[in-house]
């Protein structure tokens, strides 16, 4: 899938988004991409599942491990096309764990999954999830990387699509300083 085709694809759903979004990050970009309205079509998560493991393949993971709930749907894709396991870890306590009898081994390659990255917070909280269950973490994956290439992992990174939408800190936000109202479409409530 071309850079074009999955833009395409993320316009035919409605999930590119324009307006005033508070990400999960806590930052505020005029730009969203809604992943959940193109993983809503299980024909496009499977596309997107296996070109992630496509470009993955030589990680030789044995788990992919999602934070919830961005993370689950595209997690579970990918785990389908490279023959693994793939669970998630959740919010207990305003922190993710692992829940609902997940578990990971020190023998275990773990691959972490999310749908969009802006600053990889959740992918480094997942990261630390896995790391304290004893598993190995091998690499990291999105369909989305809205970060501008600033972010950085010490695993290797690939995404399906590098997008550069700007992002402001609260208080430097231009939107906010126009007075437009700060919508909050992501899946962590508060953040």
């Amino acid at each position: 899938m071309t850079r074009d085709e999955l833009l395409d694809l993320y316009r035919r759903s409605g999930a590119l988004l324009e307006g005033h979004f508070r990400l999960t990050s806590g930052l505020h970009s005029p730009g969203y991409l809604q992943c959940a309205l193109v993983l809503q079509h299980p024909q496009h998560a499977e596309v997107l599942g296996r070109a992630i493991a496509d470009r993955v393949r030589e990680l030789r993971a044995t788990v992919v491990l999602s934070p919830a709930l961005g993370g689950v749907v595209i997690g579970q894709e990918v785990g389908r096309a490279l023959g693994v396991r793939a669970i998630f870890c959740e919010r207990q306590d305003g922190a993710l764990a692992l829940r609902r009898g997940f578990t990971l081994d020190p023998l275990d390659r773990i691959l972490v999954v999310e749908d969009v990255m802006t600053t990889g917070g959740s992918t480094r909280e997942t990261m630390q999830v896995a790391k304290a269950a004893g598993g190995q973490v091998v690499g990291t994956a999105s369909i989305v990387d809205r970060s501008g290439g600033t972010i950085s992992f010490d695993v290797p990174f690939t995404s399906l699509l590098a997008i550069a939408l700007p992002t402001y800190e609260p208080e430097k936000c231009p939107l906010c300083a126009q007075g437009l109202p700060v919508v909050k479409p992501g899946s962590r409530p508060g953040a």
